[in-house]
């Protein structure tokens, strides 16, 4: 089955041969004050939508990677991930049922610690397939024509972020300076002003639709209604 349809499946720390508990005194624990040193490290993830958490305890086991080479390697890695026994808000609402993949910038998530143990360099690529199967590279250099934009790391708070110098709708140009978070884990993106007003003015006056009613089911503000015609037997839509 794709995974779009993949079942839950549930990772029980007892029933695999190579879980190991993280003890309180391990440099990955952030939250050494709330347990003793004889007990497994505790952790707990509060997200942006409505009361959405995740608690529970640390725990460390086997990652299995595979090169990309002509000839693939499959090699194991020691990684580290939090073992979910609370869980409040979206994930109570079949959101992320088979537990969220750390690819933060902190010392303890994934590509962290490969790169720590020096089995990547310290990046990663995602790409997904239209049959909502996809995959994740560890230690992608890319290409050598490839371009770049620098990540600008706030210490007090490690996240993926950008600058963006200026916004392009159509052929209007708007010069700005605002500072961009990039979230692996939410699939919207969301602009402040003035950055929100100028793209979604630009746009509506530019697009060749009719704008959709209000709808309190739909939290977007630009939804437009698509004409379709009917040509060849087949079905086009009229942007």
């Amino acid at each position: 089955s794709s995974a779009a349809s993949a079942p839950a499946s549930f990772y029980i720390p007892s029933l695999s041969s190579t879980s190991q508990s993280v003890p309180c005194n391990s440099d990955f624990c952030g939250l050494r004050k709330e347990c003793s040193t004889t007990s497994s490290c505790p952790y707990k993830m509060v997200y942006v939508s409505a009361d959405t958490s995740s608690s529970g305890f640390l725990v460390e086991d086997v990652l299995y990677l595979s090169t990309e080479d002509t000839h693939p390697q499959f090699l194991k890695a020691q990684i580290m991930f939090g073992c979910g026994e609370v869980q409040t808000g979206s994930f109570l609402d079949a959101a992320a049922p088979n537990g969220l993949f750390g690819l933060g910038v902190d010392m303890i998530s994934v590509p962290s610690i490969l790169a720590q143990k020096g089995l990547t360099s310290n990046s990663f690529s995602m790409c997904f397939g239209r049959d909502g199967i996809g995959r994740i590279s560890f230690g992608d250099q890319g290409s050598s024509d490839q371009e770049e934009t620098p990540l600008d790391i706030n210490q007090k708070h490690p996240t993926y972020a950008i600058t963006i110098t200026g916004i392009v709708v159509g052929n209007n140009l708007m010069d700005l300076e605002v500072s961009t978070i990039f979230d692996t884990g939410t699939s919207f993106t969301y602009l402040a002003d003035p950055a929100y007003t100028y793209i979604t003015d630009g746009f509506h006056n530019q697009v060749q639709a009719n704008r959709h009613a209000a709808d309190s089911r739909i939290p977007f503000e630009y939804c437009y209604d698509l004409r379709l015609f009917y040509v060849t037997n087949k079905f086009y839509k009229n942007h």
